[in-house]
């Protein structure tokens, strides 16, 4: 953004469009996590997590702004327009997963046992925190690279899809360790190695964007993400067949979940997400393979 308000500071960090949807994502998130600490309430896993999103969403956007509005950014030893997109896409992705979470564990219709002004503040703070969703899939629509375009990685549908099967790893990483029995077998335990090793390397793309040391290494940074996204496409067909395999077939494991298996504590329920969700993650790499052919991007920016 080009300063417009004197040497010092940038109002056009707080006036363009970008800026004006960093300020919402701010108010929202405010009122979400103050509307649950005052009245709302939370309680265990999810509520903590939820509060965690809210929290630290709040807090990452809070310093963005003071950092752009006053230049700081160029201080810090960061590519600023990777972290500011990479930043997007994961509160967007950690956003609307608080935004579903909270409600359905946490909201009801009725009164009791609760009380009515507990319900109505947790139904509230439901609205504001699908607003804040909204807040930041606009940054991301705003400040994605367009066709054609040289702009810093992480905004590139590519560097989008990188922080997207991350975060589509971790959920498989939880329902792994949730009693999916994924020790029984190595067919198994080749595709727990699949989803670590393409998720460390993924992580790695994406520390080397933000951090802006890409230039600092010896071999050509996005001909070698290119090569790594064929290989990963290779690695999670290879789970997409195996783990289904192995604990779906009759011959290693059930077709159907059996009848006398718990909710929420079913190693069938945690085999059938990691299915689910290793499709996920292979339909996005073979998305960042195809679109990985049409950008152009640099690292400083």
């Amino acid at each position: 953004m080009e300063s417009t308000g004197g040497p010092y500071l940038n109002t056009a960090a707080v006036t363009s469009p970008v800026g004006i949807a960093r300020l919402l994502q701010m108010t929202f998130g405010c009122t979400t996590f103050s509307l649950v600490a005052h009245q709302g309430g939370f309680s265990a896993a999810y509520g903590t997590f939820c509060m965690f999103v809210w929290t630290f969403c709040f807090a990452i956007t809070v310093f963005i702004i003071a950092c752009e509005f006053t230049h700081l950014h160029s201080c810090l030893s960061l590519s600023w327009g990777n972290f500011t997109a990479a930043f997007a896409m994961l509160a967007t992705l950690m956003s609307i997963t608080a935004a579903v979470i909270y409600p359905l564990y946490f909201v009801q219709v009725g009164c009791y046992p609760i009380g009515c002004e507990v319900r109505d503040f947790r139904i509230a703070a439901s609205v504001f925190a699908g607003l804040l969703f909204v807040t930041y899939a606009t940054e991301v629509f705003l400040t994605r690279a367009k066709p054609g375009q040289v702009t810093s990685y992480m905004a590139t549908i590519s560097g989008l899809l990188k922080i997207v099967q991350a975060f589509v790893a971790c959920i498989i990483f939880g329902a792994l360790v949730n009693d999916s029995q994924y020790g029984k077998y190595v067919a198994t335990q080749w595709c727990v190695a699949v989803y670590s090793f393409c998720f460390v390397v993924t992580v790695v793309v994406v520390a080397f964007s933000v951090t802006g040391k890409t230039a600092l290494l010896w071999f050509p940074f996005e001909r070698s993400v290119v090569i790594y996204t064929f290989g990963a496409v290779l690695l999670y067909a290879s789970a997409a067949v195996i783990w289904p395999v192995f604990c779906f077939d009759s011959k290693y494991g059930s077709p159907r979940r059996p009848g006398l298996c718990a909710k929420g504590k079913c190693p069938w329920d945690s085999q059938l997400v990691i299915a689910i969700f290793t499709y996920v993650n292979l339909l996005l790499y073979v998305l960042d393979l195809a679109y990985s052919q049409r950008i152009r991007f640099v690292s400083h920016i």
